[in-house]
């Protein structure tokens, strides 16, 4: 059943709606059923997620008798975004993940987080979709904040996710969309993975898997469960970040994703004015590769690896 969660007006005679696709078992009675939210397009240059919305109601609709729950999907929280390929809400020039949760009398935004806040309410678990951004490309991951890791890791382990990353609180963000369901009592896991502006199938098939996981586990699927992998897990001192010293563009030596040796060459920055490399990125540590950068241009400060020391354990 697809529905209209919140709309307001805008300028010529125009209205923004976001909407959901609910799938509920074929009896229709939903009375005191378990509910899994997977929302996505917070970020309009972010559409990984929607590569996902798309599998797992093939994979639902494909055996309906299987369904024992209820599953909404929310495939555009910011419609707009996506519309215009904007990361933010374009017209207020906001980041949407930073409004939540939103006041119900407050600017047009924020009544559009305060109403898919209260959407959302009850939910038993619900999964909130990122890629990265147009300049890293990563692994399928989840992202916890400490403080609700003990709470989300038996989750987050059937996600089939290549890794799991446990934040320290003090970098998570109040004004998120996973933070502000947390502390409203919703189990939210925060996955992120691909690129920005790109689909990689690969990861959204590999997904869908863990959410039929995850679905099984809340009593929303009764049918076959493919193989999950057990993830690698970190914290944050056991990730090290890799980034330029100087400007230039960035050629990598190695395939996203990989192990790597102390001492291993990852990639090199060259000025390409003078047609000389300028700097060499080595691998300071055993690890795991789990971020490498895919936009080539690069600053000073500018992101280009992240490792997690030891390496991933599949």
């Amino acid at each position: 059943m697809l529905q209209t969660v919140v709309s307001t007006a805008l300028p010529v005679q125009e209205r923004l709606a976001i909407r959901k696709h609910r799938l509920t078992p074929a009896s229709g009675d939903t009375a005191g059923l378990p509910r899994l939210c997977v929302v996505t397009g917070t970020h309009g240059d972010e559409l990984e997620g929607q590569y996902v919305c798309y599998a797992l109601q093939q994979r639902i609709q494909a055996a309906p008798e299987h369904l024992t729950g209820i599953v909404d999907i929310y495939p555009a929280l910011n419609p707009l975004g996506i519309d215009t390929i904007s990361r933010g809400i374009p017209m207020f020039d906001l980041d949407m993940n930073r409004i939540f949760p939103g006041t119900s009398n407050g600017p047009a935004a924020e009544y559009l987080a305060s109403e898919l806040m209260k959407d959302l309410h009850g939910a038993s678990c619900a999964v909130d979709l990122h890629a990265s951004n147009i300049f890293l490309r990563e692994v399928p991951q989840v992202r916890l904040n400490e403080n609700n890791a003990d709470r989300l890791l038996p989750f987050a382990r059937l996600l089939n996710t290549d890794f799991i990353w446990v934040h320290a609180n003090a970098t998570v963000l109040e004004s998120t969309l996973a933070y502000s369901l947390n502390a409203a009592g919703v189990p939210t896991l925060v996955v992120e993975m691909g690129i920005g502006l790109r689909l990689t199938p690969s990861y959204g098939g590999q997904l869908t898997d863990g959410l039929l996981a995850l679905m099984a586990r809340l009593g929303i699927w009764s049918g076959e469960i493919p193989e999950i992998r057990v993830p690698a897990e970190s914290s944050d001192g056991e990730v090290v970040l890799l980034s330029a010293e100087v400007p230039g563009m960035f050629l990598p030596a190695v395939p996203h994703g990989v192990q790597v040796q102390r001492g291993q060459l990852i990639g090199e920055i060259v000025d390409v004015l003078r047609g000389q490399p300028v700097q060499q990125i080595t691998a300071p540590a055993d690890g795991w590769l789990f971020t490498l950068r895919e936009y080539p241009a690069c600053y000073a400060g500018s992101v280009v690896a992240r490792l997690m020391l030891g390496g991933a354990v599949f």
